[in-house]
C-alpha cells in the first residue's frame, strides 16, 4: 500500500447531488498504487487527482548555465511598481544603464539593450551588417556556434564554416587560412565561450586575425561577458553581444550589443530587411535615454541594480572570483575521476563533465527533482553524455561545494562507487584562497 495526499477542488459526480455545487476537500489515505482514483469514487464519490505524499522539504539549487540565480537587490529593484517608459524618471534609468553597460563592456560605444533574449541581439547583428548574398564565416564548435549558421543561412548568406571538435577551441590559424581563401567575407561569427561544450575561444587572438581585414568579428559573449576579462575596444572586438540571464543576474528577456565604428559604417550600407531588430534606428533612441519600442521596463530596473553590484565588486575582482570557482569546480571532478568536456580550453562559465560509464543521462532530471539542484545537461550529439555544472552571475564558493556534494550523492545513487567528500574537499582546498586568514 502506497499513502497519497490529495488537495483538489471538484465536483460531485453522484447524481443525488447538485452538479452546480463545487467544493474543496483534503485527504491523506492508503490506496493501491495502481488505483488511486477507484478508491476515491468508492470512499467519497469523487474523482480527483492523486500525487504520492512527498517528504521533507527540498530546497532548490539553480547551478545551470542559464538562467542563473538572480540576487535579492535586483529582486526587489525588479518588484518595484512599473514606471512609464516615456518619462524623466525611466530615462534616468536608462541613462545609468547606458553608463554601466560601456564600463562592462570595456567600450566608448555605444551598448544597446533590446527586449529579446540573447539570439535576438545574435540575429541583428547579422542583419544589421549584411546584405544578401554576403558571405560570413562562421565557427561552429557547438548548439551555439551552429545557430550562428542556421541565422546567417535563413537571410540567404554565404556561409563558409570552420567546423571545431565539440570540447576544442577554434585554431586561429584556420580562421585566417579560411579568410585568405574567401577575401571577400564579410563577418566572423564565433563564441566567447561555448556554452553547450564549456570551451573558451581565443577571442583575442581571433581579434588579432581580423584587424586590417575586411571581416568584422561578431562575438556572441552571452556566457563571457561578465565572466572573464574581454575588453571590446582594446581588443579589436567589432560586435560584441551578450544576454540577461548569464553573468547580469537577471531573468531571461534582453538582450545587450555593441558595434565597433566599423560595425556602425557597415550597418548604414546593408541592405538585409529588418524592422524590429534596426540597430541604427535603436541607436538613435537609445542615445536620448530611451527606446525605440516598449522595452522591459522592470528587467531594465533590474539591470540597473546588477550593473551597480558588479561595478561595486569590480570588474577584476568578478572575474578573479569567476576563475577561482571554475578552478575549484575543476579539481572537484577530477578528484572523482571524471573526465572534462573541455579539458584543454575550458571556460570560466561553466564546467562540462563527461558521465562515468553506467550513469544515465537522467541524473540531471534526479538531481533537480529528486535532490534540488539543478544543472544542465549535455545538447545534441552530447545528450546523455555529459553533465555542465555552472559557476556564474551570482554564484560563490558555497555554490560550488553544494554543486559537488550533490553530484557526488547523485553518482551514488546510480550506482557509481564514490568516496564521499573527495569532490568537494579538493574544491574546498582551491577555495580556500577566497578567505582571508583570521585576524586580517
Amino acid at each position: 500500500m502506497t499513502p497519497w495526499r490529495a488537495f483538489v477542488s471538484v465536483r460531485p459526480f453522484r447524481k443525488s447531488l447538485d452538479a452546480r455545487l463545487a467544493f474543496s476537500w483534503s485527504t491523506t489515505g492508503e490506496c493501491d498504487l495502481q488505483e488511486p482514483n477507484a478508491w476515491a469514487s468508492e470512499q467519497i464519490g469523487v474523482r480527483v487527482f492523486f500525487r504520492p505524499v512527498k517528504g521533507n522539504m527540498i530546497k532548490k539549487y539553480l547551478l545551470a548555465p542559464g538562467p542563473t540565480p538572480v540576487p535579492p537587490e535586483v529582486l526587489l529593484a525588479m518588484a518595484q511598481p512599473v514606471i512609464h517608459h516615456r518619462t524623466p524618471q525611466f530615462e534616468a534609468v536608462v541613462a545609468e544603464v547606458r553608463d554601466g553597460l560601456r564600463q562592462l563592456f570595456q567600450t566608448q560605444q555605444d551598448v544597446l539593450v533590446l527586449a529579446s533574449s540573447g539570439t535576438g541581439a545574435m540575429e541583428a547583428a547579422v542583419t544589421n551588417l549584411t546584405s544578401p548574398g554576403d558571405r560570413v564565416l562562421v565557427v561552429n564548435g557547438g548548439k551555439f556556434g551552429e545557430r550562428w549558421g542556421k541565422i546567417a543561412a535563413a537571410y540567404g548568406l554565404a556561409v563558409t564554416e570552420i567546423k571545431v571538435e565539440w570540447g576544442r577551441a577554434v585554431d586561429p590559424d584556420a580562421v585566417a587560412r579560411a579568410l585568405d581563401e574567401y577575401p571577400d567575407t564579410r563577418l566572423v561569427l564565433a563564441q566567447g565561450s561555448e556554452t553547450s561544450t564549456t570551451v573558451r575561444h581565443p577571442v583575442d587572438r581571433l581579434a588579432a586575425v581580423t584587424r586590417g581585414r575586411k571581416a568584422l568579428l561578431v562575438v556572441d559573449g552571452i556566457t563571457a561577458v561578465g565572466v572573464f576579462d574581454l575588453p571590446m575596444d582594446d581588443l579589436g572586438i567589432d560586435v560584441l553581444i551578450t544576454g540577461s540571464q548569464k553573468a547580469l543576474m537577471l531573468p531571461p528577456g534582453l538582450a545587450c550589443i555593441a558595434l565597433s565604428e566599423q560595425a556602425w559604417q557597415a550597418a548604414e550600407r546593408s541592405t538585409t530587411p529588418r524592422y524590429y531588430f534596426d540597430l541604427p534606428r535603436e541607436r538613435a533612441s537609445q542615445a536620448k535615454d530611451t527606446t525605440a519600442w516598449t522595452p522591459a521596463i522592470s528587467l531594465i530596473a533590474g539591470l540597473r541594480a546588477a550593473l551597480d553590484l558588479m561595478l561595486t565588486e569590480r570588474l577584476p575582482a568578478v572575474y578573479a572570483r569567476h576563475e577561482l570557482l571554475a578552478r575549484a569546480m575543476r579539481a572537484g571532478v577530477a578528484a572523482l575521476g571524471l573526465r572534462l568536456v573541455a579539458p584543454d580550453d575550458p571556460s570560466p562559465a561553466a564546467t562540462g563533465v563527461y558521465l562515468p560509464d553506467g550513469v544515465p543521462g537522467k541524473i540531471v532530471g534526479y538531481l533537480r527533482d529528486e535532490i534540488g539542484v539543478t544543472f544542465a545537461g549535455g545538447q545534441d550529439a552530447l545528450k546523455g553524455k555529459i553533465v555542465r555544472l555552472a559557476h556564474l552571475g551570482y554564484a560563490d564558493a558555497f555554490d560550488v561545494v553544494q554543486g559537488l556534494a550533490a553530484f557526488e550523492m547523485g553518482l551514488a545513487r546510480f550506482g557509481h562507487p564514490v568516496a564521499f567528500g573527495a569532490g568537494v574537499g579538493a574544491a574546498q582546498a582551491v577555495l580556500m584562497d577566497a578567505f582571508p586568514e583570521p585576524g586580517r
